[in-house]
């Protein structure tokens, strides 16, 4: 069989195997080498909910899906081209994201009698019992091949079977022609102090691999990807998680405060706390609290100390933290919570990403209790997201409620490393100067903004009450009912005239028409990449996202009105959809919806795009 490299504009690979196989890291090494080469790429780590569930069944299975192309890359791919499969319940979980083109690299040796029974096999064939015996195929006995590799290293069974993810890796490297050099170095750098005697049998692994599939017929064809040619600067990969914590961090040297972050581990949002835990040198204090109540709380007080506050969390979090965010509303104290959202309701599925949080979001709290509401959009976009979610709530003096969710926080992307002196300087409306009466009234609102002025402990002369109950504007307690009213409405309004510091909502396309596709959050890239299809098959779309849901952009009602249908795409039963009905009544909405833990795939809404039309 004739050897080919053939030239395509972008691949989709799925590395699966049990939860110690390695995957995730597998595949974030083959999308780092990838970003390192230039190409555009989205990532998908698929995390099992089981804590060690029981080895070789399906529901411990974890993927990690990349994609990668020679131009900016919206989404992870619906269906891959390869799927490495390290065991048998992997593939079974994992065979109905392979497109019909696919190739499929199995470990052999992991396919006896004992793991096809208990992956739920009922015959000794596979791929048969899948239908897939029509794809190209690749039964290579990884595990032996590993132990081959490493015979006389001194390493006993248990570490060389460690190995095998960097077998695998190898073979991927090859297929689609990725150099070895970023991964040798990763290698290098993650063992050089603690491990040193793991480097070479890594490396040695990793590039018998790379020479099996070269040498190995049953590969009929290798792939080039050409790097992409995006804006000139300097990238990196980053997820979700990460760019929120460094967008913290960007707040705090523009703003001039320091970061307290007070938090209690929560999957998917743990990774912001551990990443801003390790910048202690930029000036960031972090307290892992013994529950999510006392972490927003600690977060509430490090707010009338001074500091730029930050909790985060995740739906049931979210749920436990409501009472003090009610507090931090009444007080109008500034605070960022960055809920990073997942399948609920309750505990749900803790790996697994929705959009399923907004209604809490916008509605979760006794009383009237407005508090502003942003999400992010794309991994990236979570460094802007969480910028400008700290600027509002220093600036207007408001808690702030930042929506990620499970893909975007576990996802990655490149991006474009920012220089701080494109972003605007932060201003917090602190208290300098006594009125001319000698006393200070915290409550006393600028006439533009509504926003008080930011009194910390050790001011002299500016000593006031804050807590729960209501006060007027002299800061004194107050259950008068017109008093209760006015400071209601005033807290409402201040929140409301935030549209007018925020930027007005784009519209990608025609600017009327007879269908304008809205998304928020995580679903940009694909509703882009459906809108984008949808285009190329001649029918004539619009398209706009959401950044800032509360309140809304200042132009809303006058770009919904200028269609005939507004299509809301969301991982939800249709929360945001519902919301837009209330603020815009005489607006036709239809949904698109899904509530199956995953992210949509782009077909899914080029159907329903295509219905709506």
């Amino acid at each position: 069989m004739e050897h080919k490299v053939i030239d395509t504009d972008d691949v989709v690979i799925r590395f699966a195997g049990d939860s110690g196989d390695g995957m995730q890291l597998t595949g974030s090494l083959f999308a780092n080498t990838s970003a390192v080469i230039g190409n555009g790429l989205s990532t998908f780590p698929d995390f099992p909910a089981e804590i060690r569930a029981p080895k070789g069944t399906v529901s411990g299975v974890s993927g990690f899906q990349v994609h990668i192309g020679d131009h900016h890359v919206n989404t992870p791919g619906d269906f891959c081209d390869l799927l490495v499969a390290m065991n048998p319940a992997a593939l079974k979980a994992n065979v109905q994201w392979c497109k019909r083109s696919a190739m499929i690299i199995v470990d052999s040796d992991a396919f006896d009698e004992a793991l096809m029974k208990k992956a739920g096999f009922v015959t000794d064939n596979p791929f048969e019992e899948l239908h897939v015996e029509d794809r190209v195929i690749v039964a290579a006995p990884i595990t032996s091949l590993t132990v081959e590799s490493l015979s006389g290293s001194g390493l006993d069974l248990k570490s060389v079977h460690k190995c095998k993810n960097m077998f695998t890796l190898g073979m991927a490297c090859f297929i689609y022609d990725r150099p070895l050099d970023y991964i040798i170095s990763y290698i290098e750098g993650k063992f050089a102090k603690k491990h040193p005697e793991m480097i070479e049998p890594n490396v040695r692994v990793l590039k018998d691999g790379f020479n099996y599939a070269a040498n190995l017929q049953m590969i009929p064809n290798t792939y080039h990807i050409a790097p992409a040619h995006p804006k000139k600067g300097t990238y990196r990969n980053i997820t979700g998680n990460q760019a929120v914590a460094w967008g913290l961090l960007a707040a705090s040297e523009k703003s001039g405060l320091p970061l307290f972050c007070g938090s209690y581990p929560i999957t998917p949002a743990t990774a912001i706390l551990e990443e801003l835990a390790i910048h202690k040198s930029l000036g960031a204090k972090t307290l892992q609290a013994e529950d999510e109540i006392a972490g927003v709380c600690t977060a509430i007080g490090a707010a009338y100390a001074g500091d730029l506050a930050v909790t985060t969390t995740s739906g049931p979090g979210l749920s436990l933290k409501t009472e003090a965010l009610g507090l931090a509303v009444m007080a109008e104290l500034p605070l960022v919570v960055v809920d990073v959202q997942r399948a609920g309701p309750s505990t749900g599925i803790p790996t697994k990403t929705e959009q399923t949080d907004l209604n809490q979001a916008l509605y979760g709290r006794n009383g009237e209790c407005p508090i502003p509401v942003i999400a992010a959009h794309s991994p990236a976009h979570c460094f802007d997201a969480a910028f400008q979610a700290s600027k509002i709530a220093l600036e207007h003096m408001t808690p702030v409620l930042l929506l990620s969710e499970g893909f975007l926080g576990n996802g990655s992307e490149p991006w474009l490393i920012p220089s701080m002196k494109d972003y605007p300087a932060i201003r917090p409306p602190f208290a300098t100067a006594l009125p001319e009466d000698g006393k200070f009234k915290p409550f006393e609102r600028d006439p533009e903004t509504l926003v008080r002025r930011w009194a910390v402990p050790g001011q002299k002369g500016f000593e006031h009450r804050v807590g729960g109950l209501e006060k007027n504007h002299n800061g004194v307690l107050s259950s008068d009912p017109k008093v209760h009213a006015m400071m209601v409405a005033e807290r409402e309004a201040k929140v409301q005239k935030i549209a007018d510091f925020i930027p007005k909502l784009e519209v990608d396309g025609p600017e009327s028409g007879k269908l304008l596709v809205v998304g928020w959050g995580g679903t940009y890239g694909h509703i882009l990449s459906a809108v984008e299809e949808v285009r190329k098959a001649g029918q004539e779309v619009s398209r706009t996202h959401f950044d800032y849901i509360y309140p809304v952009p200042a132009n809303t009602g006058e770009v919904l009105s200028s269609f005939a249908k507004i299509l809301v795409c969301e991982l939800n039963s249709g929360q945001f959809a519902n919301y837009l009905r209330t603020l815009y009544p005489g607006v036709e909405i239809v949904k698109c919806t899904k509530v199956q833990g995953q992210p949509f795939l782009v077909g899914e809404i080029v159907d329903s795009i295509k219905e709506a039309l």
